[in-house]
């Protein structure tokens, strides 16, 4: 996975989330923020309900996995800057997490289902290297 910096990159939102309780795959929809293209990622339930959790600012009795995780870099000082799908090989896309603690920047390599979780919960920028956007999107071009 190369390292990408944000000129390599395209400003995300998440636009959709499906959730199909007759199915263990579901579907968040990616959209550029200044822009039209947009691009759906398969997830799991969990991580699809945490998302949902998330944006409906749902809280749990007892902290789950990802609320876990966040609570962890919250008590440490700990920043998520921002998180990057960065790849997709054979169909099945990667991603970073970038850390900040202190002005020092750690890049955490992360299914991109739990990153956008992660962003969703700590307010982080979500990021698509631009050649996976044009990679996903040229379909739409033809």
């Amino acid at each position: 996975m190369g390292t990408e910096g944000i000129d390599d990159t395209v400003l995300m939102v998440l636009s959709k989330i499906m959730i199909s309780e007759t199915s263990d795959h579901q579907i968040i929809v990616l959209k550029e923020k200044d822009g039209a293209r947009n691009f759906p990622i398969v997830i799991g339930m969990q991580e699809a309900w945490a998302i949902d959790r998330a944006v409906k600012n749902i809280p749990t009795p007892r902290p789950l996995t990802h609320d876990l995780l966040s609570n962890m870099i919250t008590s440490l000082d700990v920043g998520v800057e921002r998180i990057t799908i960065n790849d997709l090989q054979n169909n099945t896309f990667y991603a970073t997490i970038v850390l900040n603690q202190n002005g020092a920047k750690y890049k955490i390599d992360s299914r991109p289902s739990d990153a956008i979780v992660l962003a969703t919960q700590m307010k982080a920028k979500i990021y698509v290297s631009k050649k996976v956007i044009d990679e996903v999107c040229k379909i739409d071009a033809l």
